[in-house]
């Protein structure tokens, strides 16, 4: 996906202006070049101390993303937002006495150095986004539906391209605009080279019969990048097309190989989060309890049956949030906006996420990851499956605590919901790897900061 490409860029960037500088306030605060021995006194720790701090802090201020919709101005107040609460960071951090040499005046020396070349890193690279001479040129095989998605798609995404037009290759019914469509008289090779195209995206509503093998094959061989409709829009939105995939093209397609190694990894870091989270929540524990009790009459603790990996039943654990009674009429229903059955506690509990912390505990059963496609109820799966094509596929895996859906869409509520979740669900399994695990991690704590996304 680009996104994730795009960020790695950025924090790779941001970890070379970081040391930079470091080496440049040296000189600057005490007019020296710097030397192997002025690096050693500073210490390796230090420096990474340093660049995972201002990297951290940077992610939590959304400096990575979407740059196609960010101007100048935004990239700097994102920038000075950062590097004021690293300023305060800093503030609680102390050199030894031994280094003293080194204190606040160098350490704000450094952070402005740092804000200067990172304001430089993010605004050329946003001049990329934006620069159309850097741009690579798509051609878009089809007129019909499946066409349009994808040429919708380009001015929305967070990348270098350029749409020259469609070419129609048999009599579907066209749904775009007549003047973007190319002429063809020379065959869709020429025309190809005349557009000078980077990529075709084969978007054809039917390929039997009408799929001009030869001319593509010369594209392809020629240096253009080949691709169908379904991998285009997964590489631009994070998600899968599957008004557009079918068995097939999940069995031959990169991806969906959760191998034995990866499992037992995953575990690992599930079992390392979960026993510091739980951990962490200990000593709070006592209050949470008592606030619930005061807040309304119930148990402290809820427990909810879910369905989990391979479609086996367990009892999702949570504090509790809603009346006693918030079922009894009803049956399962949807959480909604303002839902009347959330009791005042539970509103701010749900908002803070603090309700999902005894999820631990579901995670060292091994009933739960840490990261996952989140686990719905018996009932509405039930119905999902015989609505919703591949949903069954989200079991394969465990289902987490947090996910990639979680992150990237609104609560859902509603079955068009759960079809759009479905998307990112499907593209995490595709592309399941603890780095993308530990991305999505650090994109809840973005999530939990601001309150986005729970009801």
């Amino acid at each position: 996906m680009e996104q994730n490409r795009r960020i790695i860029l950025l924090v790779i960037g941001d970890t070379i202006a970081a040391i930079l500088a470091i080496l440049v306030a040296i000189p600057i605060q005490f007019r020296k070049v710097p030397t192997l021995e002025d690096i050693v006194v500073l210490g390796t720790s230090r420096i990474l101390a340093f660049v995972v701090i201002v990297v951290f802090l940077s992610f939590l201020a959304e400096i990575y993303k979407n740059h196609h919709e960010l101007v100048a101005k935004d990239i700097a107040v994102k920038i000075g937002a950062s590097l004021g609460v690293s300023c305060f960071v800093f503030s609680f951090l102390t050199y030894s006495n031994e280094h003293k040499t080194y204190g606040s005046d160098f350490l704000v020396a450094t952070i402005i150095v740092f804000g200067i070349f990172q304001f430089v890193c993010h605004a050329t690279y946003r001049l990329y986004v934006k620069f159309k001479g850097f741009a690579r040129r798509v051609v878009i095989l089809g007129v019909g539906t499946t066409a349009g998605n994808m040429g919708a798609l380009i001015p929305e995404s967070d990348e270098n391209y350029l749409l020259s037009g469609y070419v129609r290759c048999s009599d579907e019914l066209s749904v775009v605009p007549s003047d973007w469509i190319l002429k063809n008289s020379g065959g869709i090779y020429e025309t190809v080279k005349r557009e000078k195209a980077d990529k075709i995206v084969v978007s054809l509503s039917e390929r039997r019969g009408v799929f001009p093998l030869g001319d593509v094959m010369a594209c392809k061989l020629d240096g253009v990048e080949v691709v169908d409709a379904p991998s285009f829009y997964e590489h631009v939105t994070g998600k899968l097309f599957l008004e557009g995939i079918n068995p097939s093209w999940i069995i031959f397609s990169n991806g969906f190989n959760v191998s034995r190694v990866r499992k037992v990894l995953k575990r690992g870091m599930d079992l390392l989060c979960a026993a510091v989270g739980i951990i962490l929540t200990i000593p709070f524990l006592p209050f949470i309890a008592l606030a619930i009790r005061l807040d309304s009459p119930g148990p402290v603790f809820y427990r909810q049956e879910r369905v989990g990996e391979r479609e086996k039943t367990f009892y999702l654990y949570k504090f509790r949030t809603m009346r006693t009674d918030a079922e009894s009429e009803t049956g399962a229903v949807w959480a909604q906006k303002n839902d009347a059955r959330v009791t005042r506690l539970g509103a701010f509990l749900r908002k803070s996420r603090i309700d999902e912390l005894p999820q631990f505990f579901n995670i060292l059963r091994g009933e739960m990851s840490m990261v996952g496609p989140r686990p719905e109820r018996p009932e509405f799966v039930s119905k999902l499956k015989e609505n919703i094509h591949y949903y069954s596929e989200r079991h394969f895996v465990k289902p987490g605590v947090t996910g990639w859906a979680q992150v990237r869409y609104q609560y859902g509520a509603s079955e068009e919901d759960s079809m759009e979740k479905l998307r990112f669900d499907l593209y995490y399994i595709k592309n399941l790897s603890l780095t993308f695990d530990f991305m999505i991690i650090l994109e809840t704590i973005q999530v939990v900061l601001f309150r986005r996304g729970a009801r």
